[in-house]
């Protein structure tokens, strides 16, 4: 019985992409997609639930001296502001931070930040990818010019020698099916594809399915939403 692997990610990460060249590529190894909040894709990563997992940095990357994780950021989200349809700032096409002074900021949990906003409690700042999943009617993001930044990165547990393992960060990686495999090579973190930030492309870009490939067409794995909403704080932007 062939094996599987298991990829966890968390909320507004894209696996599609990857996920139909893994099943081209790899047609006898199903793959499982996990949608997880950060610290259950890390608790998971740990434990070998997972294999890799799509996380946001900064994370703990020495926490067992046996198996630390290792992890290649692969690109960068920048920050939205969400707010109530009917706000003022929802008629502009970005804003700056100064402008949001004197609103009152709704921290915290994405989701739960999300729903206060849409209550006109206040506005809330958030990864852009995290608020088109998140989106709903009544509530509008828009794009914030110095706002915090976040990276979306692959992690595993260091050490692995799963040739699984070192296909999928080829994948993520945009090497394609006869380049070589393997993280011998992967100090450099810019060959990675920006699904989630198409402003922002990379130096290389993964090749495309074909669309008329009917295992392109299929289910890509199983995925499993959890309930909990991602706790993670953004990461401060560089000046």
């Amino acid at each position: 019985m062939p094996s599987s692997f298991t990829v966890a990610f968390v909320i507004g990460a894209t696996p599609g992409k990857w996920a139909r060249v893994w099943n081209e590529r790899l047609v006898n190894v199903p793959l499982s997609l996990v949608a997880s909040e950060q610290e259950e894709a890390l608790d998971m990563l740990r434990s070998g639930a997972a294999d890799v997992a799509l996380i946001r940095l900064p994370i703990d990357l020495d926490f067992d001296g046996d198996r630390p994780l290792a992890a290649i950021p692969l690109y960068t989200e920048r920050a939205v502001v969400v707010v109530p349809k009917d706000h003022a700032i929802a008629k502009s096409d970005s804003v700056h931070l100064a402008e949001l002074d004197g609103e009152n900021d709704v921290s915290g949990e994405w989701r739960a930040a999300t729903e206060l906003v849409a209550a006109n409690v206040g506005v809330a700042l958030m990864p852009q990818s995290v608020a088109r999943a998140l989106m709903r009617r009544d509530v509008t993001a828009k794009l914030v010019e110095d706002g915090p930044e976040w990276q979306v990165a692959v992690a595993w547990r260091d050490g692995s020698v799963d040739p699984h393992v070192e296909e999928f960060i080829g994948i993520v990686r945009g090497r394609t099916a006869r380049s070589s495999r393997g993280t011998a090579n992967i100090s450099d973190s810019g060959d990675a594809e920006d699904e989630g930030n198409p402003s922002k492309p990379s130096a290389k870009k993964q090749s495309r399915p074909n669309p008329k490939n009917s295992r392109a067409n299929q289910l890509q794995g199983k995925i499993r939403r959890a309930a909990r909403p991602d706790k993670r704080q953004p990461k401060k932007r560089r000046s």
